[in-house]
């Protein structure tokens, strides 16, 4: 069986789901289940024994090796971290107990698990990290996308306390000599995302009515990647990548905010002609710039193609329809996330205008 961390989040759910649906692999799941963990995107596995849920924090070192002792796991992939650039500006300390101690303490956990195992389950364990195409900075308009050798200069808070904790991977392998590998991906969208992000926060203000609140002049680049090709990249590379390497994940697809928000707003034209408004995209709203705005992030994934052979199946226009209409059919998570917490959080980032 394998071990995830931070599986009731939006891709450690997603990828939890997926690993059920393509192999009777058991799964361990540990979550932290902050606000942007919910059971409810596990719903669909509620009753599978595959899936053993425990409630839990990566900090917690004594658990983490309570855990391995019992399950015994092959693989470990941790997704757990905060993830918010937002958040990590108003808020940067969650961001380094998480992303910085939190993976500290697993890893040694892990490496002190790995030490004991005899010697086949050593040579076939793995430590597999997520990680962010954040951590190589800001990149100029005709610069190369990033490969897995561009040098680290991360710009936020969140940015800086994951490429702290890839740092920390990768010492742990070159130092004690744990098989790890890293995976550094572009901007994910897909079902189940926490609606403080681009994507689903235009989708639920658009239903509503509700004004699409954009950074700047909406020009920051980003390179989108679908949740479910994601997924299949992580396995990809668990199953058949060299212990100590990096494999950039991206979708090949470079698209400006502002051309993200008006392709949602089109195909909500098409779809959800009732809302309030509409044209959608006569709601698109321009608001101050958040700090230390990344200009554009491209990712560079020839490597995992040329090694591995993997490639995504999405294109963006495939991927966000079918994003759109997973929001549009599922309006009773939407409902239920759209409350409490998170509500209050908008409210204080984007005020009056979302």
């Amino acid at each position: 069986m394998i071990l995830v961390t931070g599986g009731a989040g939006f891709i450690g759910a997603n990828f939890v789901l997926d690993w059920l649906k393509t192999t009777d692999e058991p799964v361990i799941n540990l979550d932290k289940l902050t606000y942007a963990g919910n059971l409810q995107n596990l719903a669909s596995i509620s009753s599978d024994t595959r899936h053993i849920f425990v409630q839990g924090d990566i900090g917690d070192q004594n658990l983490i090796a309570r855990l391995l002792r019992e399950y015994q796991p092959r693989a470990i992939i941790n997704f757990a971290a905060e993830s918010h650039v937002d958040r990590s500006i108003h808020g940067p300390e969650d961001f380094i107990q998480t992303n910085v101690v939190g993976t500290f303490h697993l890893l040694e956990a892990v490496r002190d698990h790995w030490n004991n195992l005899h010697e086949t389950a050593r040579s076939q364990f793995r430590f597999l990290h997520v990680s962010t195409d954040e951590v190589y900075g800001s990149l100029g308009s005709a610069d190369a996308p990033f490969t897995e050798t561009t040098a680290y200069a991360p710009n936020s808070p969140y940015s800086a306390s994951k490429a702290a904790s890839d740092h920390l991977v990768r010492a742990y392998h070159h130092t004690y000599g744990l098989p790890v590998l890293t995976t550094n991906c572009s901007n994910n969208y897909g079902p189940y995302q926490f609606p403080e992000k681009l994507i689903p926060l235009v989708m639920m203000n658009a239903v509503a009515g509700k004004p699409l609140p954009i950074y700047g002049d909406g020009l920051n680049v980003r390179d989108w990647l679908y949740v479910g090709d994601h997924c299949s990249a992580i396995r990809t590379v668990l199953a058949n990548g060299t212990a100590g390497e990096v494999y950039n994940i991206g979708g090949w697809n470079e698209k400006a905010n502002i051309d993200v928000v008006k392709t949602i707003c089109a195909i909500l034209d098409e779809l959800h002609p009732g809302s309030p408004v509409t044209p959608h995209a006569e709601l698109i709203t321009y608001v101050k710039d958040r700090a230390g705005h990344d200009r554009r992030y491209a990712i560079d994934a020839s490597k995992i193609e040329r090694e591995l052979g993997w490639r995504p199946a999405e294109t963006f226009e495939t991927g966000i329809r079918k994003t759109v209409a997973w929001y549009l059919n599922n309006q009773d998570w939407v409902a239920n996330i759209a409350s409490g917490e998170y509500r209050h959080w908008i409210e204080k980032q984007y005020g009056s205008v979302a």
